[in-house]
């Protein structure tokens, strides 16, 4: 039995009719030199072998009465794999197309919360024999890096596979009773003044080093001197209204797109930036471009969330939340490719600053202080006020995993790509993720439906400013 962190049950708060808590990703894989076929019961054997190695998956959740306390992962005695594993196939040739609108179906429906929280699907009838394994897991359970590490333990280095350790049967351990886990909560809930006090003197003690940061949202939320003295900032306090910063439906559009890490190297060298500044700036030129087609480009930069890992070498093999996140410019308001990445790489500075003054286990004890019947009622009261679209914090989030750079196979087959499909809610209706994998750069893109239906053209803008980028990269001496 393991207790969710607050930080765990709050993707569970966040999840409304329309918006949904789960994470997933698409592996693009090449049968051709596996040993066997790559059908429904070879998938279904793989996963098995490896399921106790990854305890959650076989773990539903147990509430604790009346929501006094974070809920709890619970062994499922009813656990059935068959149930978690299904197989679709693609008409005729499968196009991208095709098998992007299939994962917009299936991202869109949320998780059965009576049972472990995942699913995965084989899907046949790619164009030169090609499969692809779309999978999902609810964000309660893992974060973008647990969610590589669960990768690595499901992908093999050859095609024929690893020897495993034989593992034990089953058995579901005994769940606590309800009385129990009043008890806990009741614990916990008369230790909270202590706990009070204790936060209390940690915000004290950080308040002198949190004070550049709330003077940066006062004073001109994520304004940035740049070196030539002009000043490039965000209306004070809140990012600009674009169309994808509304209330969102339950359907989902989504879009992949590959780039060539070589490319983005070239272009790295050449101006002296990041990996990650590189991709923020093809971001933010795809992004202008897109509003500027729906002649909805502001004048004002967008903000972007930026996802931080904080997981050591210790929680590597844990599952959950060990996550933070900063605040970027976005400098769309900038015509010139060139000062748009000067401005990102300055803006990343900032926000990384930022960032590392706020310390983890604040914004730990903070998420685990409030009891989930509290945070749910919150999130009720926010979602109905659309505050989140009213006032967005942020416009969208944009995050990058690191991933294998060797071959990696599953069930035999080479995994030829990996295609992120992450969360979107009310107030961020648009979300881009990317994963590295053997020199590519893998872009997934997820919306909502109805307020970014043409998500392929903006999928199509990434590759273009990568290439205009290269091009001015060739032009430096």
């Amino acid at each position: 039995m393991q207790q969710l962190t607050g930080l765990d049950a709050a993707f569970l708060a966040l999840e409304t009719k329309n918006s949904t808590g789960h994470v997933g990703g698409v592996c693009i894989l090449d049968p051709t030199d596996a040993p066997k076929p790559l059908d429904l019961a070879t998938l279904t054997e793989v996963l098995a072998q490896r399921l106790p190695l990854v305890p959650v998956m076989r773990c539903k959740l147990l509430e604790v009465p009346l929501g006094l306390d974070q809920p709890y992962w619970v062994d499922d005695p009813d656990f059935d794999i068959e149930y978690h594993i299904r197989e679709i196939a693609l008409p005729g040739r499968g196009t991208e197309a095709q098998l992007a609108e299939q994962v917009s179906r299936l991202h869109a429906r949320p998780l059965d919360r009576s049972r472990p929280m995942w699913e995965i699907y084989l899907i046949t009838g790619l164009a030169k024999k090609r499969i692809a394994v779309y999978s999902k897991v609810h964000h309660s359970a893992i974060d973008g890096a647990s969610g590589a590490e669960l990768l690595t333990i499901l992908l093999d280095l050859s095609p024929a596979g690893r020897e495993l350790p034989e593992a034990e049967p089953f058995v579901a351990a005994r769940p606590p009773s309800a009385a129990s886990l009043a008890l806990r909560a009741a614990a916990r809930l008369a230790w909270r003044p202590v706990d009070t006090v204790k936060l209390a003197g940690e915000l004290v003690r950080v308040a002198p080093t949190l004070a550049p940061v709330a003077g940066a949202i006062v004073g001109g939320m994520f304004g940035l001197h740049r070196g030539d003295g002009s000043v490039i900032s965000s209306s004070p306090g809140r990012a600009p209204t674009t169309p994808f910063n509304k209330q969102v439906t339950p359907h989902r559009r989504v879009a992949f797109r590959s780039v060539q890490l070589a490319a983005v190297k070239e272009v790295k060298n050449a101006f002296g930036v990041s990996v990650n500044d590189v991709v923020m700036a093809m971001c933010a030129g795809a992004l202008r471009r897109w509003l500027d087609d729906h002649g909805a480009l502001p004048d004002a930069p967008l903000v972007a969330m930026v996802p931080v890992s904080v997981r050591d070498e210790s929680a590597k093999v844990n599952m959950g939340n060990r996550v933070s996140a900063m605040l970027a410019t976005l400098p769309t308001n900038i015509t010139d490719l060139e000062q748009r990445l000067s401005v990102v790489h300055e803006a990343t500075k900032v926000a990384k600053a930022q960032q590392a003054v706020i310390p983890q286990g604040l914004v730990d004890d903070i998420s685990d202080f409030a009891p989930p019947a509290l945070t749910a009622r919150a999130a009720r009261v926010v979602f109905a006020t659309g505050l989140l679209h009213r006032l967005p914090p942020f416009n969208l989030c944009i995050s990058n995993i690191p991933g294998p750079n060797i071959p990696v196979y599953l069930g035999g087959a080479k995994l030829l790509a990996h295609y992120p499909v992450s969360v979107i809610t009310d107030g961020q209706g648009l979300n881009i993720t990317l994963v590295g994998y053997l020199g590519q750069l893998h872009f997934g893109l997820v919306a909502c439906r109805e307020l970014v239906p043409d998500i392929d053209k903006l999928a199509d803008y990434l590759v273009d400013e990568l290439d205009e980028l290269v091009a001015a990269a060739a032009q430096r001496p």
